[in-house]
This record gives C-alpha cells, structure tokens and sequence, in this order.
C-alpha cells in the first residue's frame, strides 16, 4: 500500500481509495498533549499545513462523506471524472453547480481565520506557514491566507475545452441554463441541458465549451503546483493534518511522506482516519473548536 501511494504521488494522480481503515492500530496511542505539541509549535520555522473539506463543515459546506456522500444518486467520484463529463456534460454541470451555489455566500470559519492570522503573526517573525489544500473554495484566501496551493484546483474558475483559458468565474447561476438547477434529491431527474446552452468560453472566436478548474478522479495534479508540494514537504520543520479523511491520493500520503523525514504532524479531526497511526499528535474534535489554540500566539514568540 505504501509503495503503491508513492507512486501515485510521483505520478500526481487523484485517486480515491477505495480500502479505509477505520480508526488506529491496537498498538497506536495518539498524543493529544496540547501543552506539548504548543512547545514544538513555538520552535518551528516553516509550517505546513494540509487541509481538506472537514475545515470548511464550520462554514455550513458540506464533506460529501457520509449523509452527503451521493448527489442524487451518483457518489462524487463517479461525477468528478473525465468520463463523465465527456459522456454526460449536462449532469456534471449540474453537480458542481450545485456545490458552487453552497459556497458562493459562505463565510471563513475560526479555522481559517485562526490560520491565516497564524500566517501573518508568524511572517513579521521570520517564520513561515503555508497551506497546501484540497478544498476548491476560496475561504483560506478569503479569511486572508496569502501562501495557499490548491492542489486539485478551484470551482470558482473556468477552464476552455477548446482553447485552455482559465478564468475566475463567481457568476451564480454561472450560466441561464443551469439557474435553480442541481437540486441533489434522490427522486430529481437530470435537467439534460443541450450542450450549445451550458457554460461557453467568451474568447473571442473560441465559444469552447467550458469545465470546472479542478482536478478530476482519474487525472494528474498541476506539475507546477505539485513541484511546489514537494519543496514544501522536503522543508518544512511541522505539518498540521486538518480536516481531512486521507483517502484521496496523492494528497493522503502527504503527511506520512513529511513524518518519514522524522518531522512532527498533527491531525486536527473529527474522528482517526487510515493515516492517524503515523502521525505524532491528534486532535479530536471540530477543526474551528481545536485549531485556534493550538495556533495562537505562545508566550515564547516574543523571542523570536
């Protein structure tokens, strides 16, 4: 498995596994010492920290785990693919219209908020905080994080089928078709969209069909942004793990690729995932209640 996961992050391919452990080996016992992971933190100079859709639940987003695991009646990996949205473009727009309409008027939470303002307290210090993502939102830039990689893209933008032009693209509905569209019922019927009707490049001479900006199930992260996800790992002195399942690759193995190098991780979750075991430190409980006072100012900064 471990072999395997590497190669998928050599490669950059988004993959979600289909094999979850659920909870720590008899063996684990994970420190949730708060007192001590707050002396790490003060010492460390370059942070990186990794989040996923659990640190947008405090925001009233949805994880699409569990309750929300399907839209209608499709689970998100079988949408979220290349396949897809080349057999039925219609549905796939209808999905992420449906998942941009949840964001489009939602506000950080106290986990963005808490580590954006870590970002800046600690960049007058010399220190460094960067947030590697898997959300496609923009509530880390919107809370005022400035180092952010969004390694499987962004909802909010555009890409052209035919010319490649990547646009942001906040208009709601994003186009006339799809308006009061993407009702996620079990019992709703697609809306079968002609193709000619749903979003459409505005280059001129182009009229391409466009996409959501994001990485689908089945392709390759951005070289240029997973070139960046490297540096980090290989750089950074502490890695916090939040809000995520760790079952979608290659971004799962991020966090036991840094713990390899011998470098402390904590997870900030709502439960243990398949990853707890090789972490030093866990957090239990919602990302917006844990993260703050893990990441507020300690006493010994002033030194820095």
């Amino acid at each position: 498995m471990i072999l395997r996961s590497r190669l998928l992050f050599g490669l950059g391919f988004r993959m979600c596994s289909t094999h979850v452990t659920k909870g720590l080996k008899d063996t684990v016992r994970p420190n949730s010492d708060m007192s001590e992971f707050r002396k790490v933190f003060s010492q460390a100079k370059h942070i990186v920290i990794i989040t996923g859709a659990g640190v947008n639940a405090e925001s009233g987003i949805p994880t699409f785990r569990g309750v929300h695991e399907k839209w209608r009646k499709w689970h998100s990996q079988d949408l979220a693919t290349p396949e897809a949205f080349s057999r039925t473009p219609s549905r796939v727009w209808e999905f992420y219209h449906y998942r941009r309409e949840l964001v489009v008027n939602k506000k950080p939470n106290a986990a963005h908020l808490a580590i954006a303002e870590c970002e800046a307290r600690l960049r007058k210090q010399g220190r460094e905080v960067v947030v590697i993502t898997q959300c496609t939102d923009d509530l880390h830039r919107q809370a005022g994080s400035k180092h952010v990689l969004q390694i499987h893209g962004n909802q909010m933008e555009t890409r052209c089928m035919s010319c490649g032009d990547v646009t942001v693209n906040k208009h709601s509905p994003i186009c006339p078709a799809l308006k009061d569209k993407g009702a996620p019922g079990p019992d709703v019927p697609d809306a079968d969209i002609p193709v000619d009707k749903l979003p459409r490049c505005d280059e001129s001479d182009c009229h391409g069909l466009l996409r959501p900006n994001v990485v689908f199930f089945g392709e390759t992260l951005d070289s240029h942004i997973l070139t960046k996800v490297e540096k980090e790992m290989e750089i950074c002195d502490l890695c916090l793990v939040v809000g995520t399942s760790s079952i979608v690759y290659p971004a799962a193995m991020f966090g036991p690729r840094i713990a390899s190098r011998g470098v402390p991780v904590a997870e900030f979750n709502m439960q243990t995932t398949p990853k707890s075991e090789y972490f030093t430190y866990h957090f239990h409980g919602p990302c917006g209640t844990t993260l703050p006072p893990a990441l507020e100012q300690h006493e010994s900064e002033v030194t820095h």
